[in-house]
């Protein structure tokens, strides 16, 4: 897939790149792209420290008073949960939200994100060189190349510094060097720009 590489303002440089079939040319599917995502939505949960419950507490077993004549309520023993010290009530447990996903399955997912950005919202630019690191002029270069709502800029081996403090006021617009590239942030974007050495490190990932 031969595609037109560009000038970060938009206009056209003289250059072509040819994108890897393999990469950017398979059919989306729905049910794996959800496989992904959901993967990496639940690996990003926390889990809540898990309080001490009732059967938790290390406290006496003896029953805390006489049955009747004190006077107040009946209680078996102090680890209830209205007593200071005692177990908490329906308190938070610990729960694991690792779960697994074939290599093979993350895989597919990010080339199925890849080749559905190419189909649209894929642009490519010679670099992320800018002539002056400042978020206005970097508002201005975007609004003349049309770029609106949001927008995932990859990068190579590391990003651009100038471009990344230029464009972290930017709202709308994130930046990742190609190693972070994945599933739910492509997707969750309206267009994706790729430099040329993002396109390089992304096809040597998957065919080293």
């Amino acid at each position: 897939m031969k595609v037109k590489v560009l000038n970060l303002d938009g206009s056209a440089s003289k250059a072509d790149i040819e994108l890897n079939d393999a990469v950017f040319g398979v059919e989306p599917r729905a049910d794996i792209l959800h496989r992904v995502v959901t993967w990496q939505l639940e690996n990003r949960r926390g889990t809540a420290r898990a309080a001490r419950e009732r059967s938790d507490v290390a406290r006496t077993g003896k029953k805390f008073g006489n049955q009747k004549g004190g006077g107040t309520a009946r209680h078996g023993d102090r680890a209830a949960p209205i007593f200071i010290g005692g177990g908490k009530a329906h308190g938070p447990r610990l729960r694991t939200f690792d779960i697994s996903l074939n290599k093979k399955v993350r895989a597919l997912g990010l080339k199925m994100a890849l080749s559905s950005k190419a189909k649209a919202g894929l642009i490519v630019v010679d670099t992320l060189d800018i002539t002056e690191a400042k978020t206005k002029a970097l508002a201005a270069t975007f609004a003349k190349a049309g770029l609106a709502g949001k927008v995932l800029v990859i990068d190579g081996e590391a990003v651009n510094a100038g471009f990344a403090r230029a464009a972290g006021n930017l709202v709308g617009i994130n930046v990742l060097p190609a190693v972070g590239a994945n599933v739910y942030d492509i997707l969750k974007h309206d267009t994706l720009v790729l430099t040329r050495a993002a396109v390089e490190k992304l096809e040597a990932r998957f065919h080293g």
